[in-house]
């Protein structure tokens, strides 16, 4: 027999729940039924290549014939149709593909049971039990108060695939298209700086209402699956392991790229390192600089507010980046670790923590995506799995030493933030509106269930410079002490 999972996991049939759940209670979020999507598993990348290199060919020789003319301006008309006969592909793929494996379990109640659907023109495509709404058509009339819930939304989403389907549609194309690719390969100093300033800067308040008071963005570890640890106790159980991955001693100078407001930064300082934290947030700079004063450390801390690419070049110790590369992009992830290996000493360790999405990805784990992308981090890309991240580190002179998924980890961390969103509800509107309030309802109540699942998850690697000369026994007794 195979290990059984905690109470908390147990599947049932699903269905919305009579009675509020108590999101203080469980350490993992309960599931339900668990079915599986389309996605990767039947999907051809022969066929898709075909697409992309096909049609400009064809349109190509039915405005010019076959002739020369034809095979010159070829370039051009794939630059031009590639990427949207791309698109265009996983559109049909998405329509026409079958589960991975059978969808078992469900109530077959359809959007009535789950959704109050307001909004006349929606109410006609999707009233019927049969009918199912499109994840990104619900989520947008959810937030314009055009659709309301007959439940709790992490509990309704928990039974989405009863109600709700995984096909592009017509809006979902156009940002791809428009704004996801281009913000995603460009990243320029100047949208790097407006995007993560019009998030974070949005007020620190904003993010203490569901962070709580170590204002940590970042996952938290677990000590067990099945007792209820605080947000307090995950985030301080990351704190020391992170620590205790980069053998971290006094008196070693520490670089935090991405220190959000100083969490990190401050407890390495009360270990008797010296940190330099860096952030392009200004209200995360001053905040941590005054949580370094408060815990007496503002002598070992310095937070500077720039760009990345701007940071003196100095030689650290132990170099910490916690789900900040994200921001880098893949067309600038390689400059950014080959940046992070020259600041770094020949006896060095170099920790980072990275979101990514699972290489046998799902229909709905592209949805989830481009709604984060459009709405909670523009111009990041969490897309990347394992093996392209172990791969960029490798060419630019990396060794992994390790490498752990902690995605599970991120749904109980993030699970915590979305009950304490619930609970500040009258704040959040009050102040920032109705709309703010519904987007993040969304975000953390889907996130809690895409990173549970796999579909998005999180990777701690312990890397250091693969040379000849590094003591690689130093690590020995440190994982017999894990």
């Amino acid at each position: 027999m195979g290990p059984t999972k905690p109470a908390a996991m147990t599947q049932a049939v699903s269905g919305p729940l009579k009675t509020p759940l108590d999101h203080h209670k469980h350490q993992i979020a309960p599931e339900k039924v668990v079915v599986e999507g389309t996605g990767g598993k039947y999907f051809s990348r022969s066929q898709m290549w075909t697409a992309i290199l096909g049609t400009p060919a064809v349109v190509s020789v039915m405005i010019l014939g076959t002739t020369t003319s034809a095979l010159f301006w070829y370039p051009v008309f794939l630059a031009l149709l590639g990427l949207p006969a791309f698109a265009a592909y996983h559109v049909f793929y998405a329509l026409t593909a079958t589960p991975n494996k059978p969808q078992k379990g469900l109530a077959g109640l359809g959007v009535p049971a789950y959704l109050d659907i307001l909004d006349a023109d929606l109410k006609k495509r999707y009233a019927s039990a049969s009918s199912k709404i499109p994840i990104e058509t619900f989520f947008e009339a959810y937030f314009e108060n055009k659709i309301e819930l007959k439940g709790d939304m992490l509990d309704i989403l928990e039974s989405r695939y009863d109600w709700a389907s995984f096909v592009w549609t017509l809006s979902q194309l156009k940002f791809f298209l428009t704004q996801w690719v281009p913000e995603t390969l460009w990243h320029s100093r100047k949208q790097d700086e407006d995007q993560v300033r019009d998030h974070y800067d949005r007020g620190d308040d904003f993010y203490n209402w569901f962070l709580g008071p170590m204002m940590i963005y970042t996952s938290g570890i677990m000590g067990s699956a099945d007792s209820r640890e605080t947000l307090e106790e995950l985030q301080q159980r990351k704190l020391e392991t992170v620590c205790h991955k980069i053998n971290l001693q006094p008196g070693e100078k520490m670089l935090d790229i991405g220190c959000g407001w100083g969490t990190l930064s401050v407890h390495a300082a009360k270990q008797g390192a010296s940190v330099t934290g860096v952030t392009l947030g200004r209200n995360q700079t001053q905040w941590a600089l005054n949580k370094a004063k408060e815990a007496g450390v503002d002598d070992k801390v310095r937070i500077l507010c720039m760009d990345y690419r701007d940071i003196p070049k100095e030689k650290y110790n132990k170099i910490t980046c916690l789900e900040m590369a994200e921001h880098v992009g893949v067309l600038r992830f390689t400059t950014f670790l080959n940046q992070v290996r020259e600041m770094l000493n020949d006896d060095g360790i170099f920790f980072l923590q990275i979101a990514g999405l699972r290489r046998a990805w799902q229909h709905e784990d592209l949805m989830w995506g481009l709604f984060m992308a459009k709405y909670v981090f523009p111009g990041a890309d969490a897309s990347c799995p394992l093996n392209w991240v172990i791969e960029e580190a490798e060419r630019a002179g990396f060794e992994v030493e390790s490498s752990e998924t902690l995605g599970i980890h991120y749904s109980t961390t993030i699970y915590r933030w979305y009950a304490n969103w619930i609970d500040n509800k009258d704040h959040v509107v009050a102040k920032y509106g109705m709309k703010w309030w519904k987007i993040w309802e969304f975000f953390l109540a889907y996130s809690t269930v895409i990173a549970r699942q796999g579909s998005a998850t999180v990777y701690q690697l312990v890397l250091h410079k693969n040379l000849n000369s590094f003591d690689r026994s130093q690590f020995i007794s440190r994982r017999l002490k894990k």
